[in-house]
């Protein structure tokens, strides 16, 4: 694979920065380790099939995690979904080294660096369902070891990112004689502007060979933020390639309420595409409002969306159910700890 010589050349750069930096040493005080704390997200949501008069309560996700230091130098992350539409799974279990200034290697299962956390996580996701690319594309975690090199001399922030897997994505540690790969290259922060390129080579079996390409750029500001992306997914052996984008939004404004700190307006569209023609296989529109419970912004909140969809072709991954392309409405109830 033409990624692993690449790969491996910027991972022994980390051998000659393994000794502290004279500012590094400083900083290590009489703090006694091991550090840790702990985090959760539980989101449990009604949904309301509006065409088909179906409709269910659900525990969506369910997540505790803890993380911390073993030494200044050496981080740690756990992550449990105790009930993930009423599925139990480990989601992370790595070690990251600090071996210089600006530079980290993850070792165990993590996430890939392909999609957005803001658009898979859900205690930052804006609306109660992922994206479609989000959520058909690929699994978000693998297991497998991640370098990732940021620097903050420039005027913006830079990010490099290069990760191998498994390629069987979370809690199977296979045997396989072809690895997967993924590369990120991010400028900007979080606040202000922020785009990234990324690609993600996908080789699962021999029934299941994909290449994820795409790009996003996105803009918060004290209030508001604005985020878009495309990705393609290139089909290896059955030729099923899927494109597939979304432009969304959000508005933060701030209430003098005893429960709701804020409202949160939001609106989404996204869509996806299989048949190579000039019209979308399936669209969506989706609209929102969230009441937030906390002073921080676009965090824990109860949120009502509703889902249009607009289907010209029927997509396979989408025939699961009745309800997964029909128009929904969506109350959830969002704590993010």
């Amino acid at each position: 694979m033409r990624f692993k010589p690449l790969f491996f050349s910027f991972l022994s750069l980390s051998v000659f920065c393994s000794f502290p930096t004279q500012a590094q040493e400083d900083n290590r005080d009489s703090t006694k380790y091991p550090l840790f704390k702990f985090d959760g997200t539980l989101k449990n949501k009604f949904e309301y099939a509006t065409e088909l008069g179906r409709h269910r309560f659900s525990v969506r996700n369910s997540r505790l995690g803890v993380s911390g230091k073993i030494t200044p130098l050496a981080d740690y992350r756990v992550q449990l979904e105790l009930s993930s539409e009423g599925k139990f799974q480990v989601l992370d279990l790595s070690g990251t080294l600090a071996p210089c200034e600006g530079l980290s290697l993850t070792l165990g299962q993590t996430s890939i660096p392909i999609f957005n956390s803001y658009v898979t996580n859900p205690g930052t996701m804006l609306f109660a369902n992922r994206t479609f690319l989000a959520k058909y594309y690929a699994g978000t975690r693998d297991i497998g070891l991640l370098a990732k090199y940021s620097y903050n001399e420039l005027p913006f922030p830079i990010c490099a990112e290069l990760g191998i897997f498994n390629g069987n994505v979370i809690n199977a540690p296979v045997w396989t004689h072809k690895f997967s790969f993924s590369a990120r290259l991010g400028f900007g922060a979080m606040k202000g502007f922020r785009s990234t390129l990324k690609v993600y080579g996908y080789p699962k079996s021999d029934t299941e060979d994909y290449l994820l390409y795409g790009a996003d750029a996105r803009y918060e500001g004290d209030n508001w933020k604005v985020e878009t992306e495309i990705m393609r997914r290139d089909d290896n052996i059955n030729r099923a390639d899927l494109t597939s984008g979304y432009l969304q939004g959000a508005y933060c404004f701030p209430l003098k309420c005893k429960l709701f700190k804020n409202i949160v307006p939001a609106v989404r569209w996204d869509a996806i595409n299989q048949i190579k023609d000039k019209e979308l296989d399936v669209s969506r529109i989706t609209t929102g409002l969230g009441f937030g419970l906390s002073e921080k912004k676009f965090s824990s909140l109860l949120r009502v969306d509703y889902e249009w969809y607009f289907v010209n072709n029927e997509l396979s991954f989408l025939q699961d159910t009745q309800e997964m392309n029909a128009n929904k409405l969506t109350v959830e109830l969002v704590y993010v700890f």
